[in-house]
């Protein structure tokens, strides 16, 4: 357990805002900090939520206001969290060298735990994610990244029950450089999907700012009313296939933003089919799919000066949803 005393200059201000705060200004300082810098304000919540930080030895809420002199106790260490490599975490390697591991990943797995899976009894086991899966196969990505406790190697993330092609850096430096390749958005991603309806316009970009929603469990496209951060997101679309009342669209993301092209799908009336959690209201729509049928079908960027593109065959789900389709078509 660790505990901060609330300096006189830190009150009047809501807890979760100023331990997000307090981390990144710990880590600016190279001091050493309570949990990882990278932690998300939402995140902060998920354990304020769990009783992981109290307030004068007390339960609190995210909202609570702190006052002079409370003391905030932390109940979780980052440095306690361990991964534990696992042979039975499946996936296929599309491509390695000694710079990089590129895979598809299957649906139905996180890319790594979240503090919260640790923590508490809820949400998946820190021993059956992707990550727990790469450490097995690939034991050299034990130390890269910003955060390699909790996500070695990992660049770049695709929501557990999408599917696809994924890049590993297999080396710190690898790893620096794509990240920083991510960021300037020079790396070119493309996803299928299979969404409800027909789109009135084949081609498109949806630019709509993101935002998480007040309770942090999704993500919604922002508002004037919006108070929690809100980011630009864009994600350009082409329909590919035509049937009854769906479409195969070929997505490409030009933000990365959490659920961007879930939430922007759903945005112009098109949800992903399968999608529980971003539907439409009231939709009376049989589900077509265990889960979201969106697939990362293939990535290219330019690594220490070599070109790189690969593709992602999709998975037996989502085949045979096409196929379903297919045939009720051609009824």
């Amino acid at each position: 357990m660790k505990k901060i005393i609330i300096i006189e200059d830190k009150f009047n201000q809501r807890v979760d805002k100023f331990l997000s705060s307090f981390a990144k200004a710990s880590a600016d300082k190279k001091e050493e900090v309570f949990f990882n810098e990278n932690i998300t304000r939402g995140e902060i919540i998920r354990q304020i939520r769990d009783d992981n930080i109290l307030v004068n030895s007390k339960k609190i809420k995210p909202s609570y206001i702190l006052k002079e002199n409370d003391k905030i106790e932390i109940n979780f260490d980052k440095k306690s969290e361990k991964l534990i490599p696992n042979k039975d975490i499946k996936f296929d390697v599309i491509y390695q060298d000694e710079n990089i591991v590129v895979i598809n990943k299957p649906a139905g797995i996180s890319v790594h735990p979240v503090k919260s899976d640790i923590t508490s009894d809820h949400g998946a086991s820190p021993n059956f994610t992707l990550v727990n899966g790469l450490l097995y196969q690939f034991p050299e990505i034990k130390n890269v990244g910003d955060d390699p406790e909790i996500r070695p190697g990992i660049v770049h993330r695709l929501d557990k029950d999408t599917s696809g092609i994924m890049v590993v850096a297999k080396n710190q430096k690898t790893f620096e450089e794509l990240k920083k390749k991510f960021k300037n958005r020079e790396v070119e991603k493309k996803y299928l999907a299979i969404v409800q309806g027909k789109l009135e316009n084949k081609t498109g970009v949806i630019e709509k700012p993101l935002a998480r929603s007040s309770d942090y469990k999704k993500q919604i496209v922002a508002n004037k009313k919006t108070r929690t951060t809100i980011r630009p997101a864009a994600t350009e679309y082409e329909v590919i296939k035509e049937f009854d009342d769906y479409s195969l669209v070929e997505v490409s993301p030009k933000t990365g933003r959490t659920h961007q092209i879930r939430v922007h799908m759903t945005s112009i009336g098109h949800p992903i089919a399968g999608d529980k959690i971003y539907k439409l209201k009231n939709s009376n729509k049989k589900i077509l799919a265990n889960r979201q049928m969106l697939h990362a079908k293939s990535i290219k960027f330019i690594l220490f000066g070599k070109d790189y593109s690969f593709l992602a065959e999709f998975p037996e789900d989502f085949s045979n949803v096409l196929n379903f389709l297919t045939r009720l078509d051609n009824k």
